[in-house]
């Protein structure tokens, strides 16, 4: 029988942890993940959970989308003028509380001035998305169901709110939901 014996050096030779770890530390922040992909999988179920007709909690901000906040009481006139400028307005969630929540583009939030009619969330504030098949209540529906990727563009919106004056507005709500004083 014969017994190999390694040399000293090769015995002393790194792990293939080290190795991964000494490349890691080479490549600096490139090999860091990017920030808004940190929780991609659980956003990914929770959509995955909509698309499956079952109500889900979401995540604001990221990649996906932000929501602006208008009150729903005369709120048709600015529905019906965002479907003739998109050629049908969404998505857009009816809350039977009389709420109206306009899905936007990501980054929204960061540019949304003061308005009078609505407000602006992203990130870190949770959305509640009713499931696909709800376009009715009881419970939070969808007035305007998601179509492929689209959103409702933002400087448009700003617009016909400033126009339909949907109340109430939603800033008192919303301040005393998150326990602010604005």
């Amino acid at each position: 029988m014969t017994i190999l014996t390694l040399p000293s050096a090769v015995a002393e030779m790194p792990t293939a942890a080290e190795i991964t770890e000494r490349l890691d530390a080479a490549a600096g922040p490139d090999r860091q993940p990017a920030a808004d992909m940190a929780d991609l999988a659980a956003r990914l179920r929770a959509l995955l959970n909509v698309q499956a007709h079952r109500q889900t909690r979401l995540r604001l901000g990221g990649g996906l989308f932000e929501v602006v906040i208008t009150g729903a009481d005369g709120a048709a006139e600015a529905l019906e003028r965002m479907d003739v400028q998109q050629g049908g307005c969404g998505p857009v969630i009816q809350d039977p509380a009389g709420w109206l929540y306009w899905l936007v583009p990501p980054g929204t939030r960061r540019r949304w001035a003061w308005h009078s009619y609505a407000v602006c969330l992203g990130a870190p504030h949770i959305l509640t998305l009713p499931p696909l098949n709800r376009d009715a209540p009881p419970g939070p529906y969808w007035l305007r169901p998601p179509r492929s990727d689209r959103l409702v563009p933002v400087d448009p919106l700003r617009q016909v709110l400033m126009q339909a004056r949907p109340e109430p507005a939603p800033h008192r709500e919303i301040a005393a939901h998150l326990g602010s004083a604005h």
